[in-house]
């Protein structure tokens, strides 16, 4: 009998040769191993994430930038429409200027002429206003033009009596214009407020946007 044979089990059982029953590895091992490699994949895509989203974090900061440098660069750039307007406005000797008295007062209507001259611009008609105007002008005045005059020749005058209504009509010269005297008019502009008037006029200044913020 074998000495690995149990007491008392008989030839039946009896472990004969020098094979031995097969054993399992233990399953705890396993287990282990596996958590293990798990662990590790787990960490590698979490680090790959990681740097995904650093690099959409960061280039989202770049372009928010870029963005930010090219509105500033365009709210510091002067209006191109200002310089253009500001190019086409006439001198005061190349507009004519037709001065009629809408009010009781006499000799207004020679008198403001008179004083337009002095400050460089061309008289035409001057006279009582038609019945279409005569005491009909309750404020400082009445400044009337062609449509094309309305961002030329009007604004020039304007700035010899501001507060005047101003108004287009159907006439085809840009460069003539009637100022009718209202019941509100006392007197032309101060010659050097009207002088800094029209300086502002012909050179602009960009003015800034109430929401602009630093760069």
């Amino acid at each position: 009998m074998s000495m690995l044979t149990p007491p008392g089990m008989g030839r039946q059982y009896r472990i004969t040769g020098d094979k031995y029953p097969r054993m399992r590895r233990p399953r705890g091992r396993r287990r282990l191993a596996f958590l293990a490699i798990a662990s590790v994949a787990a960490l590698g895509l979490i680090g790959w994430g990681t740097l995904q989203l650093i690099d959409v974090f960061t280039g989202g900061d770049k372009a928010s930038a870029a963005g930010a440098k090219a509105n500033c660069a365009k709210k510091a750039s002067p209006s191109p429409t200002a310089s253009a307007a500001a190019g086409a406005l006439p001198e005061p000797g190349q507009i004519t200027v037709n001065v009629f008295n809408a009010t009781p007062r006499s000799g207004l209507a020679k008198k403001t002429a008179d004083e337009l001259k002095k400050r460089g611009f061309r008289i035409g008609d001057v006279g009582n206003a038609t019945k279409a105007y005569d005491k009909k002008v309750e404020g400082t005045g009445l400044l009337l033009g062609a449509k094309a005059a309305d961002a030329a020749a009007l604004p020039v005058l304007n700035t010899q009596l501001p507060g005047a209504e101003v108004q287009t009509d159907g006439r085809q010269k840009a460069t003539e214009v009637d100022l009718v005297i209202g019941t509100g008019f006392k007197a032309l502009t101060d010659q050097e407020d009207a002088t800094k008037a029209l300086a502002v006029l012909a050179r602009p200044v960009p003015t800034p946007s109430a929401t602009k913020k630093s760069c």
